[in-house]
């Protein structure tokens, strides 16, 4: 087991995961632009992430021109970055998600995404 930095991207990128929603908003509904908005993560109604975008490592076109280096981006295309501060798995002791919890995302401007969190069936 490798110790010091903590990579989550597995949680983000494993078989039915990845979800968007309640609906998605185009760029031109933004007028305040994407430097600033509110992320706010809660878990069975805690409040486990609070941040905005002004705190992202690297600004919204840097990460467009570098994923553009790999892939052909198309419109519609969704590009995943990391996690403010409050993931689970940073927490002391680390908490995970259990079955019968329910994760809300809300993103100011967008809405609020909320999934019941289930066991998986095979």
């Amino acid at each position: 087991m490798r110790h010091g930095k903590l990579n989550i991207t597995q949680g983000k990128n494993f078989y039915r995961c990845g979800s968007v929603g309640p609906w998605m908003v185009t760029a031109d509904e933004f007028s305040g632009g994407f430097d600033d908005m509110r992320v706010t993560t809660r878990v069975n109604g805690e409040v486990r992430q609070d941040d905005t975008t002004a705190n992202i490592l690297y600004d919204f076109s840097y990460l467009i021109a570098y994923a553009s280096t790999w892939n052909a981006l198309e419109p519609g295309d969704i590009i995943s970055t990391g996690t403010p501060t409050g993931s689970g798995a940073r927490l002391d002791p680390p908490t995970w998600l259990r079955a019968g919890d329910t994760v809300e995302v809300e993103v100011s401007g967008v809405g609020v995404l909320s999934n019941p969190i289930e066991n998986e069936t095979l």
